[in-house]
């Protein structure tokens, strides 16, 4: 199934910090149109979560020493077309 999700990210400061999240999460798979934002600290993307779940992507975003939180409420749900 294909959701937009979005997750808050603290700790980016640069463009530098946004480019190593979007080419992290552009390269996991199940994961397109991501979108990275210094301000207000947000990754966006469309995920397919038979593929990756949301504690695998938010996995990926610590993994590169940022903190992740899924903001569920910014997040929807909808058919793969």
């Amino acid at each position: 199934m294909m959701q937009t999700l979005q997750f808050d990210i603290h700790g980016m400061t640069c463009g530098g910090c946004t480019s190593s999240v979007h080419r992290v999460l552009s390269k996991i798979d199940g994961v397109s149109r991501v979108d990275v934002s210094l301000r207000p600290g947000t990754a966006t993307m469309d995920a397919d979560t038979t593929r990756v779940t949301p504690n695998q992507i938010e996995a990926a975003i610590r993994g590169l020493g940022y903190q992740a939180k899924l903001h569920p409420d910014r997040s929807s749900e909808r058919s793969m077309t």
